[in-house]
Formats: structure tokens, sequence, C-alpha cells
């Protein structure tokens, strides 16, 4: 089974070695055929703490690191213009 992989934005960076990234998913409704969107976070596990808010980050599936961590940070696609 491959690994999973999400592209999403560093919504915060206070903890150590952890940034929250969350993912926009589009899809259109069922019935109205509208564009809905939701968002869900993720913990993902920054070794370097290289992530800064509004960085544009692809986080990968891995083991269990802690409670709520189950990803980790593969690369930074794009800086944040704010750093």
């Amino acid at each position: 089974m491959a690994t999973k992989e999400r592209v999403g934005t560093v919504v915060s960076d206070k903890m150590d070695k952890t940034v929250v990234v969350a993912v926009e998913n589009r899809f259109p409704h069922p019935i109205y055929n509208k564009t809905v969107s939701r968002t869900k976070r993720y913990k993902a596990h920054d070794e370097a703490n290289t992530c800064k808010v509004g960085d544009r980050v692809r986080i990968t599936e891995t083991r269990p690191l802690s409670r709520t961590k189950r990803w980790s940070v593969a690369e930074v696609l794009t800086n944040s213009s704010a750093s």
C-alpha cells in the first residue's frame, strides 16, 4: 500500500517539532453540484522546526509519533511571504 500524501498550509507552529497543517478538500455537492470545500487539520512532525505559518508543505503519513501525530513534513513547497 502506498503512503498517503497531502499538500496543505501551515496554520500553527507554536509546538516544538510539530506543525498544524490545514488541508482543503474540494468536491461537488452530490445533489446541488456546487463546489464544497472541507478543511481538515493534521499535526505533522517537523524535526528541524523550519516551517512557519503560511508555508505550503507536503506531508506524508508515518507511524504514530504521539497520540495525535501521524504525519511528517516531507518538503516545504513555498515559503510564506511574512517571514
